[in-house]
């Protein structure tokens, strides 16, 4: 196991009944706050109504971002900041999912980064050190974990780029998980972030690194727990402790336990963000359709044991031959994706044809290390065939 440093100080309200403490929250900070929402189910379910009314009673000042895109871009990131310098906001309220947190993030770093340009920002990837605004959230779907993490993803359309980046001062101080205000999220976009959650636990299990049995018992359980209440959640959508734990294993996924002392690159999520940057597609819907058959690629006889492993720890297989058990546990994974409706080819989600897969596999290497530091590095000619792969129905066994 390598060194690692665990230090995630957010202040975690989970659970049903918090939004009363929501005042003494913010007020910490300020009374001046920024809402940030996306496209407005927040007034369709009536949290906006809640949030801005019990705000309003304890007489806090309230300005608007809205219309957070599902992949947020840069120039929405700007628009808030502007908004934070001309008001002198205390304080950023992002409202919703993965996007809409990641790009109150993003607004809360660049209002106080003195840089020019949103896009220097997320070009500086992980190394952003400077200030940022105080970050509460409110989680409305289970999916990136970014309500107890220091990263955000931000889209460039103009130049076809989809990155993440981050620093300390990203970090939200607080954050209120209430499962019942995921109850009203549609089939399709539960399956997608569960689906999300399932590529942060694996982008993080397989590693090269060895001696870290705790983060993978951690982390194998999760996905079971995962795959168990979203299976629920898809049948029962307002069955409160599936919602409970997916929202819960969201959060644990991505706050930095299961991938401590492991290091590496992750594999998927640079593959996907090209998708993303190049199609707008569902970011957990790319990552479903790309995760089997980046397992299926990379299987050989060195990893062959870490893949069996998963099969047996995850999916109940019970074949001895390493090989073939690994082989039906990502047939697991891939069967398991289609039951829950997720499209599993890219002509599913509208790309019909290769002509960007050229420049979206230089990408993924560039703006990556997956090259070099990932579980099994890639290179151009294999992220190609990866994607080349996902045109098409699949079978592993």
């Amino acid at each position: 196991m390598n060194n690692f440093n665990f230090h995630v100080t957010t202040d975690i309200r989970f659970g049903k009944d918090r939004l009363g403490e929501l005042p003494e929250a913010l007020a910490q900070f300020g009374k001046k706050v920024l809402l940030v929402y996306g496209g407005g189910s927040i007034k369709k379910n009536g949290l906006y109504d809640r949030v801005t009314t019990l705000l309003s009673e304890q007489g806090f000042d309230m300005w608007e971002l809205a219309g957070v895109e599902p992949n947020p871009r840069v120039q929405t990131v700007k628009r808030g900041a502007d908004l934070c310098k001309e008001h002198g906001i205390d304080v950023v309220l992002p409202i919703g999912g993965g996007s809409t947190i990641d790009c109150g993030k993003a607004v809360a770093a660049f209002a106080l980064s003195g840089m020019d340009d949103p896009w220097e920002l997320v070009l500086g990837r992980r190394g952003y050190t400077g200030p940022a605004l105080p970050i509460v959230t409110i989680l409305t779907l289970a999916a990136t974990g970014s309500e107890m993490n220091v990263g955000a993803v931000i889209s460039n359309p103009e130049t076809k780029q989809k990155l993440g980046f981050g620093g300390p001062s990203m970090l939200p101080s607080v954050s209120f998980l209430d499962p019942t205000n995921t109850f009203s999220v549609n089939h399709y976009q539960t399956a997608a972030g569960s689906a999300d959650i399932l590529s942060h636990l694996m982008e993080n299990y397989f590693s090269r690194v060895t001696g870290v049995d705790v983060q993978n018992r951690i982390t194998e359980g999760l996905m079971r727990a995962t795959i168990a209440n979203m299976r629920i959640a898809l049948k029962t959508p307002a069955d409160y402790d599936a919602r409970a734990n997916l929202m819960w294993a969201s959060t644990l996924a991505l706050n930095g336990l299961t991938g401590a002392g492991k290091g590496g690159a992750w594999s998927c999520h640079p593959m996907e963000h090209e998708l993303s940057a190049f199609y707008d597609i569902t970011h957990g819907v790319g990552l479903a359709i790309l995760t089997p058959r980046w397992m299926a690629h990379v299987l050989n006889e060195e990893t062959v044991f870490q893949f069996a492993t998963y099969a047996r720890e995850v999916w109940g297989i019970t074949e001895t031959v390493p090989e073939l058990a690994a082989k039906m546990g990502i047939q697991k994974l891939y069967d398991f994706f289609k039951e829950c409706q997720i499209p599993m080819t890219l002509p599913e989600v509208g790309i019909k044809d290769e002509r960007d897969f050229e420049a979206m596999a230089q990408q993924a290497i560039d703006h990556s290390s997956i090259a070099t530091a990932a579980f099994v590095p890639l290179q151009k000619a294999d992220v190609l065939a990866i994607y080349q792969a996902c045109m098409t129905e699949s079978q592993f066994v």
